[in-house]
């Protein structure tokens, strides 16, 4: 018997609600909350009419410690599942500390004031969770997430040493919007318009952002697309746990008329996080953006194509160079026929049930706080094929 509480309704959070009621005998009680109740409850809809299965539902503010305390003791989970925004994971943290219930999340830490992407605030919590023997588990999504154990995978079964990593995720999709955000447009536009950040032998370098770029074929005929040289936290932790690892990068695919737009939209202060005075209040002008954009779960019905997130690795084995591709393909369309969302939310949401059943059968377990990469890598990559984020390898 395993109780699961989910904080977060967005598309990320439906998704992990659905594929959870696909495993009745892993979750056999699922609760949801969120700060609107209406966003559960329509979620909570479409598990029964697609699955049959009841969804529990509540509201609450998961940046007030106290009221999630208080929501955790009456619904006694065995684990929380941290799909809420990544401002709320210190707080929620907090909360299973005080109430003694193991924690996961798909997002590191940003501070609301400002767009820094890194561990060391979670970090923080190292021996408070290892002392009250309780486990925290931290980027179980697909980049963090997957990608960390597609990189254990390839120590594990492929490498002596990995010497060059490039974790490189395309969306080939098309919604048909002339701007939009795939995930939610605050954290989506703080993440790219920061400067960009990669490992080269032992230390970070910087870049402009969005300054570097490569062309990359993708397999499966997705072809030839641009992507750019951005930062991804995933990285402070691999450089950390793979061996041998000289340099690490992460690149995303962006169309031509994104960037134009999102350039357009810096110009003139649009992505700016720093609150300006309008009609005697202050505001911040992402936070107005976010507003009228279009909501990123209203992208479902509307995006075709594919993603394609891997990582390309160079190292050795038995003292030979070796260089293998290891990559998802999701299709939006195929997403959304089977949970009601796209590809971007499919491709997170998952990840973080298989994060989920990982702990709550015991497959992973520890005391303290934990990455993707620091566990066995088999049995979460044999969960991936068996629930809708099918993997391929190849040697190039």
């Amino acid at each position: 018997m395993s109780k699961v509480l989910i904080i977060g309704a967005g598309g990320v959070g439906s998704v992990a609600v659905h594929k959870c009621a696909q495993v009745p005998e892993v979750f056999t009680e699922i609760h949801l909350a969120s700060r609107t109740k209406s966003k559960c409850d329509a979620i909570a809809k479409s598990v029964r009419e697609r699955t049959g299965v009841d969804v529990a539902t509540y509201a609450v503010d998961a940046d007030n410690v106290a009221e999630t305390v208080k929501l955790i003791n009456a619904v006694k989970p065995d684990l929380l599942v941290n799909l809420a925004l990544p401002y709320q994971d210190l707080p929620l943290m907090d909360a299973c500390l005080e109430t003694g219930v193991n924690y996961l999340d798909t997002a590191n830490y940003e501070p609301p004031e400002e767009a820094k992407f890194e561990y060391k605030w979670q970090w923080a919590y190292q021996e408070r969770f290892k002392e009250a023997g309780l486990m925290a588990l931290l980027g179980s999504g697909f980049d963090p997430g997957v990608t960390n154990v597609f990189a254990a995978h390839a120590m594990k079964h492929h490498f002596d040493e990995i010497h060059v990593l490039d974790i490189i995720d395309c969306n080939a999709g098309d919604h048909g919007q002339a701007f939009a955000t795939n995930f939610n447009p605050e954290i989506n536009i703080r993440e790219i318009t920061q400067r960009g950040r990669y490992w080269e032998r032992g230390e970070w370098v910087e870049t402009d952002p969005l300054s570097w770029s490569m062309d990359y074929d993708f397999p499966e005929g997705i072809g030839h697309k641009k992507c750019y040289l951005m930062y991804h936290e995933e990285l402070e932790s691999l450089v950390m746990h793979i061996k041998g690892l000289k340099r690490a990068r992460f690149w995303m695919t962006f169309g031509d008329q994104y960037l134009t737009h999102l350039r357009v939209l810096e110009g003139i202060g649009m992505t700016s996080i720093e609150p300006v005075e309008y009609n005697g209040q202050k505001i911040q002008p992402l936070k107005f953006l976010k507003a009228v954009l279009p909501e990123p779960g209203s992208l479902g019905p509307l995006t075709k194509g594919r993603t394609c997130i891997g990582n390309v690795m160079q190292g050795v084995k038995d003292c030979k160079e070796k260089k293998l591709y290891v990559y998802n393909i999701c299709s939006h369309e195929a997403a959304y026929e089977e949970v009601g969302s796209q590809a971007i939310s499919y491709t997170t949401g998952v990840p973080a049930m298989i994060g989920a059943m990982m702990m709550l059968t015991g497959k992973w377990k520890g005391e303290g706080v934990f990455h993707m990469e620091q566990f066995d890598p088999d049995p979460f990559m044999a969960a991936l094929n068996k629930h809708g984020l099918p993997w391929q390898e190849v040697e190039l």
